[in-house]
């Protein structure tokens, strides 16, 4: 069983840049389709971003695109979340989940899909 783990998160100025990881406390990050979802207060949990397992191929949302990176290493079984130029908008609880069905990031990110496997999350706050 996989039990992902998210770090890096934490308090920037609007414009500022943060990183935050998604590792594997158990199990390995190896061949599972890997997705970003946040949620802000009183909002629905979304994915807007992934990686698809089988062709590391990534997707993102247009709301983040040009803005957020995903990355995926395999040497150190992380996959990271690079967000440029964040903006109070950007303030939410971050998770990582993880799922082998690689159609949950296929021609697009899947918002909503259920995957099996997701973090506790980390908060992101972007405020001056």
């Amino acid at each position: 069983q996989l039990q992902l783990v998210e770090s890096g998160g934490g308090l920037v100025q609007p414009g500022g840049s943060l990183t935050v990881s998604c590792t594997a406390s158990r199990g390995t990050l190896d061949s599972y389709t890997i997705a970003w979802f946040r949620q802000a207060p009183g909002k629905e949990r979304r994915a807007f971003s992934c990686i698809n397992g089988r062709d590391g191929t990534v997707k993102y949302l247009d709301s983040v695109k040009g803005r957020f990176t995903l990355s995926k290493d395999g040497a150190s079984d992380a996959v990271y979340l690079r967000m440029n130029n964040l903006s109070p908008a950007d303030t939410a609880l971050y998770y990582c989940a993880a799922d082998r069905e690689h159609q949950y990031c296929s021609r697009a990110v899947c918002v909503d899909c259920p995957f099996t496997y997701r973090g506790q999350g980390i908060q992101v706050t972007v405020s001056s």
